[in-house]
């Protein structure tokens, strides 16, 4: 694997990267995963930002969500709106070990600073904790189920940005 993935990440501002990233997540979650449609997508959808890996060519490879503000403090367990919330993070299987994940999660912690967040939570299966490891993510507090499947949550204080001049 080089150092650079072989994919542009954007946020999805218009209906149709919107739609691909449901389009990744259905893929990925409802049919590969057996989550319920039901739950895959919900209120949370509306206020956050989506972020859309594709390839050179426009086809999409992944997606991720963060919340922030008043639904990511629902969510990141401690009620802090100063941590985002990094969720529905997909990667279609034949983009997977290609430094699309790494790259989406970079991306939301961009967007994440850019709203002036200082911290990232997130909700990983657990045969992705060592993913999110490798990126600087802590694991907290117990297993626990979501959808069916096993997790644990984790964060990442965001490192200042590097001041130059």
């Amino acid at each position: 694997m080089s150092g650079a993935p072989a994919c542009e990440v954007r946020v999805a501002e218009d209906g149709a990267d919107r739609e691909a990233c449901f389009a990744v997540r259905k893929e990925v979650f409802v049919a590969e995963q057996n989550v319920p449609e039901e739950i895959e997508y919900d209120a949370y959808d509306a206020g956050a930002v989506h972020l859309l890996a594709v390839r050179d060519d426009g086809v999409p490879l992944g997606t991720a969500r963060l919340l922030h503000g008043d639904a990511a403090a629902a969510k990141n367990g401690d009620g802090d709106p100063a941590v985002g919330s990094l969720g529905r993070l997909a990667v279609v299987p034949g983009a997977r070990g290609l430094g699309v994940g790494a790259a989406l999660v970079r991306a939301v912690e961009e967007a994440a600073r850019a709203k002036g967040l200082t911290a990232v939570d997130l909700h990983a299966q657990t045969h992705a904790l060592g993913f999110y490891g490798r990126l600087g993510y802590e694991a907290y507090g117990p297993e626990f189920p979501d959808a069916g499947i096993p997790h644990r949550a984790m964060r990442r204080v965001l490192p200042e940005p590097r001041r130059t001049g």
